[in-house]
Formats: structure tokens, C-alpha cells, sequence
């Protein structure tokens, strides 16, 4: 990688942030003729966002999109080393399946409404698979499952290997422990970034930091329609009872969802709609409760609900566990902000609430696209559209 020594005097295009949406920003904007520059405020690139998300994807979406966004992405994974160039990296994408548990009637009419609907969009192999059937599939299920909506072609991947394989093809330069403290905007266009070392010289400038993106753009004058709410990950090393092959299990339910991570591990996640927004910051505080809120088959959002085998976990007590936080960054319809602002030379790709690691390879090249060519008219996730509020994703 090409890493620097030294602040250099100007760039042709300035990408700041160096999670995966930075860095999917920067291949995309180098495969379309420019020369990216990436800078990072911390001593490495992703360290903040990126590592703390499921490492996960999936082509069961509710809106179509957002579907066509991900299917882009997909294909990049699948054909990762020939498509970024690159052999340093290998995201090691594994086809594990998204499995969808239904305990109600209401929401198992929901599925089959949307499995419906993806069928028509051309996602066909999206199941809908009743509660003998999932038992007979998986059976660590609950009797309680009524039925699944399942892909078996999701999946899951290393993040970090993805963002180093996409900076790495980008052959962008990397700036590190460079923090971007404001803009050089001059007659309502911007004309550098501004660092402690000093100003780097471009006409070109992506905001790509995530959780920093709206205080950052605010020094540039501009207000970025986003929240930041806390996300946290527990992390189990070593769980005997989890399927080492297994899916992404989710409980339609409450939300709650696990995965099978390491050899013999498992990540635990919850999107619980009723959080607050906090402030953006980048040392994201961990509450020891949600392990527990996870964990104990007495809460109402314990993984164990739809899956028993967690209730014998929590009873022998003695698996180790760790917490990680980070920050979704959420737009008021939760989708993400790709494109222009008003300051001229100055754009975003951020906002994308939750859903990053799968979106944000095929947003880097909508972002491209803004750049080189002011990008399409159709763009449904232009920074100026209408934001109708929605409701926040169970995942």
C-alpha cells in the first residue's frame, strides 16, 4: 500500500476516511481516471466503523434500490482479487445463508409479502420455508418458529480485508493520523482540505467518515441531515454449541441476531429501534446490559427465544464474551447520501444506516460518477432529495 511520509502540497481528489466507504470510494474514483488521495485521522485505516459491523450481506431488501446496490457489491466480492487487481487481500466470502425466523402469524404474512415482491425484482432464490421445514433444516430452531424466509447464497466476509483489498487497488495514497480540521472554500467552492500540517491543495473532496461526517461537513457550511446511534457487537471466542457452518440467524421478532464467527465462536448483534442518538465521537462507549439483554433467556430480545441451544450457553456461564461499539450513521429514510453538496468540489458518501459493508462497494462508484460526470439525474440517493421519515431497519 502506498502509505506516506509526508502531507503532499495538493491532490487531484481528496477522499476522507479510510473505513470501507473510503476506501470503496477511492477504487471506484481511480478506475474512473482519477488519482485519490486518502486521508486518515487514526494511526491505520479501518479502526473505527468498519470492524465493528456483522461482516455480513444479503439480497433480501425491501427496497428495490438498495437490492440493486447490493447486487453490485456481491458481484465485486465474488470476483474480488481479479476485479481490484490486487492479491494481498482476500475478503473470504463464505455463502453461510440469512435466515429469517417467524414466531407470528403477522410477521410471517410480512415475509411472504416480501419474498413476493423480491421474486418480482428477479431475486427468485429467496425461500419461504415453513416451521417443520426450518426444524428440519436446523434443529437448533424453537418449536415456537412458525417460519423462515431464507437465501442461502448470503453471506458472510472479513471486512477489514475487504477496505485494505479496495485501498490497495485503488493505488490511491494513504495519509495516516491526519485529521481533517477544515476546508479552504472560497466563492462557494472549495479549493483544499485543511489538516494540522497544513492544506492540500484540490478542487475535489469526498466526506467519507461515518459517524464524523455531519460535524466534519459543518465546517465546510454544510448541514448533513444525519444521527449517529450507538451499535454494539458481543463477541463469544469459543462456543461449543454454535454450528460452525450455520447462518445468520435472526429473530424477526425483537431484531436480535448471532452468527458464527472464528472456529468455534459466535457474534452476538441487536438493533433495538428505541435507542437514542449520541454524539458523534470516536471512542464509542460499550454497556456491559446489552450482553446481558442478549444473553439471559428471561429478557425479551434474548437470542434464546428462537433458539435454545443460548439458554444452555447462559446456564453454564463460563464462556468468555467482549463488547465492541461503534456508530450507525442514519438519514431520516435510511438510505445513504451519495453525491453532490452545495459547496462546489465537495461530496459525500455516508449515511448508510446500518448497511455499509454491503452497500457502500457499489456506492463508491455512484460516488464516481458524481465526481467525474456530475453523476444521474435518477439518483435515488442524492445528499438534496426529499427524506421522508421512516422507520429504523430491525437489521
Amino acid at each position: 500500500m502506498n502509505r506516506l511520509e509526508a502531507q503532499p502540497a495538493s491532490a487531484e481528489l481528496v477522499v476522507i476516511g479510510g473505513g470501507v466507504v473510503g476506501a470503496a470510494t477511492a477504487f471506484h474514483a481511480s478506475r474512473a481516471g482519477l488519482r485519490p488521495l486518502i486521508v486518515e485521522a487514526r494511526p491505520q485505516l479501518c479502526t473505527l466503523t468498519t470492524p465493528v459491523a456483522a461482516g455480513a450481506y444479503r439480497l433480501q431488501f425491501e427496497e428495490l434500490e438498495e437490492l440493486e446496490l447490493v447486487r453490485e457489491s456481491v458481484e465485486l466480492f465474488g470476483h474480488f482479487a481479479d476485479v481490484t487487481g490486487q492479491r494481498q487481500y482476500d475478503p473470504h466470502v463464505r455463502e453461510r445463508g440469512y435466515l429469517w425466523l417467524a414466531t407470528s402469524e403477522e410477521t410471517a404474512m410480512r415475509q411472504r409479502a416480501l419474498v413476493e415482491r423480491l421474486h418480482t425484482w428477479g431475486q427468485t432464490d429467496v425461500e419461504v420455508v415453513d416451521g417443520d421445514a426450518v426444524r428440519d433444516r436446523w434443529n437448533w430452531v424453537s418449536p415456537e418458529v412458525r417460519q423462515a424466509r431464507w437465501r442461502a447464497a448470503d453471506g458472510f466476509l472479513d471486512t477489514k480485508e475487504l477496505t485494505f483489498g479496495l485501498a490497495e487497488g485503488s493505488g490511491a495514497g494513504v495519509l495516516l493520523g491526519h485529521p481533517v480540521t477544515g476546508f479552504d472554500v472560497r466563492g462557494g467552492r472549495l479549493r483544499g482540505v485543511i489538516t494540522p500540517t497544513g492544506t492540500i491543495s484540490t478542487d475535489a473532496a469526498v466526506i467519507a467518515t461515518g459517524p464524523l461526517s455531519r460535524p466534519l461537513a459543518a465546517l465546510a457550511g454544510v448541514d448533513l441531515p444525519l444521527i449517529t446511534v450507538r451499535r454494539q457487537k458481543l463477541i463469544l471466542p469459543e462456543v461449543p454449541e454454535v454450528p460452525a457452518d450455520g447462518p445468520m440467524t435472526i429473530d424477526e421478532e425483537t431484531g436480535a441476531h448471532w452468527r458464527p464467527a472464528y472456529d468455534r465462536g459466535a457474534w452476538l448483534l441487536h438493533t433495538d429501534p428505541a435507542t437514542e442518538p449520541s454524539e458523534p465521537t470516536m471512542d464509542v462507549p460499550t454497556d456491559h446490559r446489552f450482553a446481558f439483554r442478549l444473553m439471559d433467556p428471561a429478557s425479551p430480545v434474548s437470542v434464546a427465544r428462537v433458539v435454545p441451544f443460548w439458554r444452555e450457553v447462559w446456564e453454564r456461564g463460563s464462556r468468555h464474551w467482549m463488547l465492541q461499539a461503534g456508530q450507525y450513521t442514519v438519514t431520516p429514510d435510511h438510505r445513504p447520501l451519495i453525491g453532490a453538496t452545495e459547496v462546489e468540489g465537495l461530496y459525500v458518501n455516508t449515511g448508510y444506516s446500518g448497511h455499509g459493508i454491503m452497500l457502500s462497494p457499489a456506492g463508491g462508484r455512484l460516488l464516481a460518477e458524481a465526481v467525474t460526470s456530475g453523476g444521474s439525474a435518477a439518483n435515488a440517493f442524492a445528499p438534496g432529495r426529499t427524506m421522508a421519515a421512516t422507520p429504523q431497519p430491525t437489521l
